[in-house]
């Protein structure tokens, strides 16, 4: 899996880092709460591991909250060395899927990890609709509309389409893109990225005041709801 830790203790960085590198796992490191929000919202993870204190203007309840509000729903596991009842309900509220006091062990760490992705992967396996703002796409009929208007699209349209959603205000780089919507595992040297992305935006934006369909410079694509 590839995890992101966002933690400024760096003891507990270092030794939370190594033991899941050791289990096999992929591992970004934030010490603060800023690159920790910069991080979340531009790369795809499958689980992420949030210290609840952190230095600078966004601690991890900010950065968890401002994540769910963009329509990021990673899983996200809270670290924290406050236990009382009041904290924990108040991690889980902001939008944290599991709360794990300090001190702890590093095999049940791994072990709700675990869990977090078991239960993301069955919840993307049968979620039918998907949204972004007003934008729908139910993957039972095949069926796409932004607000009342129907929109058609073509197989790989649908596909790739799909596949931002399901990784909404997340930037989804053309790599990814070649990998899981074309299944290509090469560059193959065209525009067939963009070509589809062009199209996509025409179809899904116009006419709309907010634009969904974002270019990310550099980087690849968006679609996001957040301004």
């Amino acid at each position: 899996m590839k995890l992101l830790l966002v933690e400024d203790n760096e003891r507990v960085a270092r030794f939370v880092t190594k033991g899941l590198n050791e289990s096999g796992h992929s591992v970004d490191h934030a010490d603060n709460g800023r690159d920790g929000m910069f991080l979340a919202a531009s790369e795809p993870y499958d689980v992420i591991i949030m210290d609840r204190m952190l230095p600078g203007q966004i601690d991890g309840l900010g950065i968890i909250e401002a994540l769910r509000r963009a329509g990021n729903q990673t899983p996200i596991l809270i670290l924290s060395a406050l236990s009382d009842v009041d904290e924990r309900i108040r991690g889980l509220r902001s939008g944290g899927d599991d709360y794990l006091t300090k001190p702890f062990a590093f095999g049940e760490l791994l072990a709700r990890i675990d869990a977090l992705s078991r239960r993301q992967r069955a919840e993307s396996a049968n979620e039918l609709v998907l949204q972004v703002g007003d934008l729908r796409l139910d993957l039972l009929s095949r069926k796409a509309q932004r607000g009342t208007r129907p929109i058609t699209l073509q197989p790989r349209e649908f596909k790739l389409l799909e596949y931002l959603m399901r990784h909404a205000a997340q930037v989804v780089t053309r790599t990814m893109l070649l990998e899981n919507v074309w299944e290509y595992h090469f560059d193959p040297q065209t525009n067939v990225i963009d070509v589809h992305v062009s199209k996509l935006r025409q179809k899904i934006d116009v006419g709309s005041e907010r634009p969904l369909l974002r270019t990310v410079r550099n980087a690849g694509y968006m679609i996001t709801a957040d301004d």
